[in-house]
């Protein structure tokens, strides 16, 4: 069994994109304002699953055999897209009415669950024996979403209301 293809690599993708322009977004996601004065019981349960929701798919085989697995792959596709797609628009158009509403300024925190529900499809197993089913992996990412997106909610309404 080749451990070395394993769901991370759906990970790395979005983590390059992550480190690249991360520096390009508009002064609300920098570091010093998206940070600043965040309770801790959210930045605590933000890092806890999103370590989780990262690490976890290394212990996932990437598969596209079955047809939820074939549906997690267009999943994760149209979720990365969009995802992307989230983050050049508030990095072309930052001052725009879509940037400054809060559907546009919340879309990089919670469109990542589209592409974590593409992993969870994709990854139905683990190496090992397991009780594991996608619908664990969906849930642990829809909790770090709310985590995440909770954490940018507070600095939309700091910043923009």
């Amino acid at each position: 069994m080749n451990y070395l293809l394993n769901c991370l690599l759906l990970i790395l993708p979005i983590m390059a994109w992550n480190l690249i322009f991360m520096g390009k977004l508009p002064w609300a996601y920098s570091d010093e304002v998206f940070s600043k004065n965040i309770p801790s019981f959210i930045t605590a349960g933000e890092n806890i699953f999103r370590v989780i929701v990262f690490v976890l798919p290394v212990l996932m085989p990437i598969k596209i055999e079955t047809q939820s697995q074939k549906l997690g792959l267009w999943i994760y596709m149209a979720g990365t897209a969009v995802y992307f797609l989230s983050w050049l628009v508030q990095i072309v158009l930052p001052q725009s009415a879509w940037s400054t509403s809060a559907f546009g300024f919340l879309a990089p925190a919670y469109t990542p669950l589209i592409w974590l529900t593409g992993i969870g499809l994709i990854g139905s197993a683990l190496y090992f024996s397991s009780p594991y089913r996608s619908w664990m992996y969906i849930v642990l990412s829809v909790v770090f979403v709310g985590f995440h997106l909770s954490h940018a909610t507070i600095v939309y309404l700091r910043n923009f209301q």
